[in-house]
């Protein structure tokens, strides 16, 4: 395993302008109750819309319950798995008492082994979600820093751009790769990012391990449902 890499006063964070005061505002909103609300297979078991929400969404294998765990700081919030497409329902938490907003863990996509049956449930859900979801505020796409963006991520950006949810672009696993590797992922995801109509201009950078990027990735999350 590579150290965490140190990516210079130029781009270590500088692309997410957060005070100190919204660090620290974020840092203690996910400090207090984090707790799992429901898991809907289908639309007819959403939560009642009723506060924000910000949803995740990312391949699988690319980290996503270990970055939600890390983003909470619990260790067994989402539950992790070695075998691509565990989750296929989307997963509700509710975060602040009182209740501020949710999170909500959207299926992994990608999984080549796949049934087509399941492929094409995925696809259904997630579309009329995406379409359908008024307090749905944001979505964080997470890509595999050691990969960038493949063409199955460029397809739940084309859903985004076509739902016109915003959302923003978070590279995991930076720990992974050298540091100047990091860096030229970083250039290439953010020329993808000023291409899309929906996309945050700015990308987050994390590891889950290190807890790299962890409190600017709650600001970011504190900052799209405020």
């Amino acid at each position: 395993m590579n150290d965490v890499p140190n990516l210079g006063p130029d781009l270590e964070q500088t692309d997410a302008p957060f005070t100190a005061e919204q660090l620290e505002h974020a840092r203690k909103l996910f400090a207090g109750h984090v707790g799992f609300l429901k898991s809907a297979p289908t639309l007819e078991f959403l939560p009642d819309a009723t506060v924000p929400e910000v949803a995740f969404a990312g391949r699988s294998n690319v980290g996503k319950s270990s970055l939600l765990n890390a983003l909470t700081g619990r260790n067994s919030m989402a539950r992790t798995s070695n075998t691509p497409g565990r989750t296929q329902e989307l997963n509700f938490f509710d975060v602040g008492a009182p209740l501020a907003f949710r999170l909500v863990d959207m299926p992994g996509y990608g999984f080549a082994k796949a049934p087509k049956d399941v492929v094409k449930k995925w696809r259904f859900l997630i579309n009329d979600f995406l379409r359908g979801r008024d307090v749905l505020k944001r979505a964080l796409v997470l890509i595999d820093s050691r990969h960038g963006i493949k063409d199955v991520d460029r397809e739940i950006l084309e859903m985004l751009d076509k739902a016109a949810v915003s959302y923003r672009m978070v590279l995991t696993k930076a720990d992974k790769i050298k540091a100047s590797e990091l860096v030229e992922v970083i250039e290439r995801t953010a020329l993808e990012a000023r291409k899309r109509p929906a996309a945050h201009p700015d990308i987050l950078v994390t590891s889950s391990e290190y807890g790299m990027g962890i409190p600017e990735l709650r600001a970011a999350v504190v900052e799209a449902v405020s």
